[in-house]
């Protein structure tokens, strides 16, 4: 049939009874096209619903496939049906089942089709309250999943540290956010201001080291020393590394015992003209960024403070790949450091 005897035919469709329109319909499913189109739509939707359902899409095929079993991290690995709306696995060297999410903070957690909501008000660092509307849950659920999809970038750092590496120490007030009772001091109103910049009892410090290609290594110090430097990036940064501080006494304690290169600038950090990029730029730098980004939580529970490390760490290694799916790909084990030592 040409076009012109196609809208011919279309144009008769109006005129026909309720027997012609019957009869025609039987006529085009013997032919197989509309059985044909009907059946692809229902594979369709049927994929969509299970990705909207699970809340993973791709990410924990992505995941098996990269990490093995969770249990002896064998290959050797055979799809095992589905269950609770995730596709499950069978390892042949250990014989165990498992899914994506089997030893991760994401497991057992429940209504996995809203978690691409949660995921995208988290890059965006909404409020608990504000996350909980979106995803459609209770406050108390948005905030354990909150520390949920932290559990995993909170431990994603880089392995090493390349070139010239700028360390340095910045400070954040102490908080008991969330503690009811039991307090040493009075509380304090949303998140309260330190007495003292710097080094003092209520500040907490949180040593960045960061080298020029972006790749960051964050800690909460328990004590400003060398030897709790030296537990936080301990392996990262070697004798290969030029290490650039302003002058720290834990820092050059540290770079002393481990006999690393260092470079002291004066205080307040600047550059020497004769050596431009010795400079601790980037990481002070950083240290703003990351401020910043905290104030809208108007305090940080110092027990929590490690996750929102991940997090912001997180969100500025995947830069403009940050999306949903990329950060429940973060959350299960697959993080932007994770991948790249995979």
């Amino acid at each position: 049939m040409d076009s012109g005897e196609f809208l011919l035919w279309l144009g008769g469709i109006g005129k026909l009874s309720e027997a012609q329109r019957a009869q025609a319909l039987a006529s085009l499913c013997a032919g197989g096209g509309l059985e044909a189109a009907a059946a692809s739509r229902e594979r369709a939707d049927a994929g969509r619903g299970r990705d909207r359902l699970d809340g993973l899409g791709e990410s924990g095929h992505v995941k098996v496939d990269s990490r093995g079993c969770p249990h002896c991290a064998g290959r050797n690995i055979v799809s095992w049906g589905r269950s609770n709306a995730l596709a499950r696995y069978r390892c042949k060297d250990c014989g165990r089942t498992f899914n994506a999410l089997t030893k991760t903070p994401m497991a057992r957690l429940r209504k996995k089709d809203r978690w691409l909501t949660h995921a995208q008000a988290m890059l965006e660092g909404t409020s608990v309250a504000r996350a909980a509307q979106r995803s459609g849950v209770h406050y108390s659920t948005a905030f354990r999943w909150r520390h949920r999809f932290l559990g995993a970038p909170a431990l994603d750092k880089p392995n090493s540290l390349n070139g010239i590496v700028e360390a340095d120490e910045t400070f954040i007030l102490e908080s008991f956010k969330g503690h009811r009772s039991g307090l040493a001091r009075p509380p304090r109103k949303r998140g309260g201001k330190a007495r003292h910049p710097g080094f003092f009892f209520e500040n907490i410090a949180i040593l960045v080291a960061r080298d020029r290609s972006g790749a960051t290594l964050d800690a909460v110090l328990p004590r400003v020393d060398a030897a709790s430097i030296q537990t936080a990036i301990d392996g990262a940064v070697t004798r290969a590394n030029r290490l650039v501080c302003d002058g720290g006494l834990a820092i050059r304690a540290f770079a002393r015992r481990a006999k690393i290169r260092v470079h002291v600038l004066p205080a307040p950090g600047k550059p020497n003209p004769k050596a431009p990029n010795i400079h601790i730029n980037n990481v002070n730098a950083y240290h703003g960024r990351l401020k910043q980004w905290m104030r809208r939580f108007h305090g940080v529970a110092t027990k929590n403070l490690p996750n929102y490390l991940g997090w912001r760490r997180a969100i500025e290694a995947w830069g403009y790949q940050a999306t949903p799916e990329n950060w429940i790909l973060g959350a299960i084990g697959l993080g932007p450091y994770q991948q790249l030592t995979r």
